[in-house]
């Protein structure tokens, strides 16, 4: 023992203590981010039984008398389960179409060779670096021509954002063995075949790592909605939710019960699925 610490540098030493003092720190960061979103959930929806009077005087503690006025007024009143219905109508139409292009693409870049593949994969990898924002202006022009500025248009933009989708897919394509797709080949079977029966089978973790993701950010996304949609009618759960911010002070008991329930589907998301994401996302990243 004495040997092996006399042949341990002063460098290895200050390389090891620094390696363990930064992943300490970054633990602490992230102890006291999920503390504090943990902590902002919580006074959501305990805020979101509480009539408005109780909230002036109790924002931060459990609720005295806990109460569904909220809700009902939410859902009855101000028919909050139509908005709800246009985000899932827009979320579950955009995943399909989304998913099935990118998959697919991703399946022919990742098993053939062909000219230009190299500049196709480049072009999905910057699509990741430039934000929507910069490209709102030609999009909403050349939609308006279109008549497709409103919830149609937005499904095409949602279906077409894939190039994330594509990486991942391509990534995990990339790491199937060849052997297997070639023997399906031999006995006559052709790439669609291929594709249907072989590969989404086995790639169950990755389809559904995508779609979550995919479903959180579409589901939570506020910028493309405000630009495209005009009648209250097709607003989606963050449009209404905004018309309640508007106006604060005489919406603010309705906007923490809006809020909670357009954060259901993302927390049972998180609880069910967290550890299928990590696995969709590692996997096919190291070699056997």
């Amino acid at each position: 023992m004495k040997q092996k610490w006399k042949d341990k540098t002063i460098s290895d030493y200050r390389t090891g203590r620094g390696t363990r003092i930064c992943k300490d720190m970054i633990s602490l960061v992230m102890v006291l981010y999920s503390f504090i979103t943990i902590f902002l959930i919580a006074v959501t929806v305990t805020n979101s039984f509480k009539t408005k009077t109780e909230l002036i005087r109790n924002i931060t503690g459990w609720p005295q008398k806990p109460t569904l006025e909220n809700y009902v007024t939410v859902f009855v009143e101000e028919k909050f389960w139509r908005y709800i219905l246009n985000s899932v109508c827009l979320v579950g139409v955009a995943l399909i179409l989304m998913i099935a292009v990118s998959s697919l693409l991703a399946y022919g870049v990742a098993q053939y060779d062909f000219r230009g593949k190299g500049f196709l994969q480049g072009y999905f990898l910057v699509g990741l670096m430039v934000p929507v924002q910069l490209t709102i202006l030609p999009l909403y022009l050349m939609l308006s021509k279109a008549g497709l500025a409103n919830i149609y248009g937005l499904m095409i933009i949602y279906a077409a954002n894939f190039s994330f989708a594509f990486t991942i897919f391509t990534r995990f394509f990339e790491e199937f063995p060849v052997a297997v797709i070639e023997s399906a080949r031999i006995d006559g079977a052709g790439d669609l075949t291929i594709f249907a029966g072989i590969i989404v089978p086995v790639s169950k973790s990755v389809f559904f790592t995508v779609g979550l993701l995919q479903f959180i950010m579409v589901w939570n996304d506020f910028f493309l909605p405000m630009v495209f949609i005009q009648k209250k009618s097709a607003y989606t759960l963050t449009l209404a939710i905004y018309e309640y911010t508007c106006n604060f002070l005489k919406n603010w008991d309705k906007i923490f019960s809006a809020v909670t329930v357009a954060l259901i589907p993302i927390l049972i998301i998180y609880f069910l699925f967290s550890e299928q994401i990590v696995s969709g996302l590692t996997g096919g990243s190291v070699k056997e």
